[in-house]
């Protein structure tokens, strides 16, 4: 059975990362950060798996397209 995954909240990001909450946001607009996903009205989360591929080699992270098949999740990288 595969465990959830977990969402993360900015300061948790912040620590992991050790980048500002301005540079975070404009990597994001660069597309060279994980975007975050929007958990409520007012709130907002990252996938701690995306966050944990960015710390491991920042330079060469890239989006992944998700997509559900058949009750299962698949992932693939976009070039």
């Amino acid at each position: 059975m595969q465990t959830p995954e977990r969402i993360i909240r900015l300061k948790t990001v912040l620590a992991r990362t050790g980048l500002s909450r301005s540079t975070i946001y404009r990597k994001i607009a660069e597309g060279t950060f994980p975007a975050q996903l929007r958990i409520s009205t007012n709130g907002a989360g990252w996938r701690e798996s995306d966050i944990n591929r960015w710390v491991a080699d920042p330079p060469r992270w890239r989006a992944r397209e998700r997509c559900e098949v058949n009750g299962t999740e698949r992932t693939w990288q976009v070039e």
